[in-house]
């Protein structure tokens, strides 16, 4: 039987599992996508810890019109039909980040939501239909998600101030 490495995608007890991370997971898929990519200078790392959880950390910085850091996973398609929201295990800073999915690969925009953290260990749940489209942190004119699929989950923090972060996950599922 294959083990099982940190990322599932199963339907159980009418919730599908976005990720799942543990002491043997592989974090093989995840992204860190920085705003470097035009020119800013913010840096951030992903890691495993030996707690079965993973860590998305570093520092925003405002040089050369930067201003965020993001870490994304591709899902490769998830159905989201009969769902109502996507809940997640974390442990933030104290921090606002930004949750967002992709509901298509020829999407050019995201679904995205803003939720505080508190510092401790907490499930965010965020429903669905209340995810609004966003391009390049500009709100655009379509309705709010009501697809049935996801390809892509990503966390981003862009507050628009030079700062330290770091963000632990532990699972994401489909509720």
């Amino acid at each position: 039987m294959a083990t099982i490495i940190g990322l599932l995608l199963f339907s159980a007890l009418n919730q599908t599992m976005l990720f799942n991370f543990s002491e043997t997971s592989d974090a093989t898929g995840w992204q860190v996508v920085n705003d470097d990519v035009m020119g800013g200078k913010s840096e951030a790392s992903f890691f495993l810890t030996d707690a079965g959880s993973a860590v998305f950390q570093g520092r925003v910085s405002l040089e050369n019109y930067g201003g965020f850091s993001s870490l994304r996973y591709n899902l490769n398609s998830v159905n989201t039909q009969g769902y109502s929201k996507v809940v997640v295990h974390l442990k933030g800073d104290g921090k606002k980040y930004q949750l967002r999915i992709r509901e298509k690969e020829s999407d050019y925009f995201s679904y995205i939501s803003t939720f505080q953290t508190t510092g401790d260990w907490e499930k965010i749940e965020v429903p669905l239909n209340t995810m609004f489209p966003s391009f390049r942190g500009r709100k655009l004119a379509l309705p709010n998600y009501s697809g049935d699929s996801m390809v892509e989950i990503t966390f981003l923090i862009a507050n628009k101030k030079a700062e330290s972060f770091r963000l632990e996950l532990k699972k994401a599922w489909l509720d």
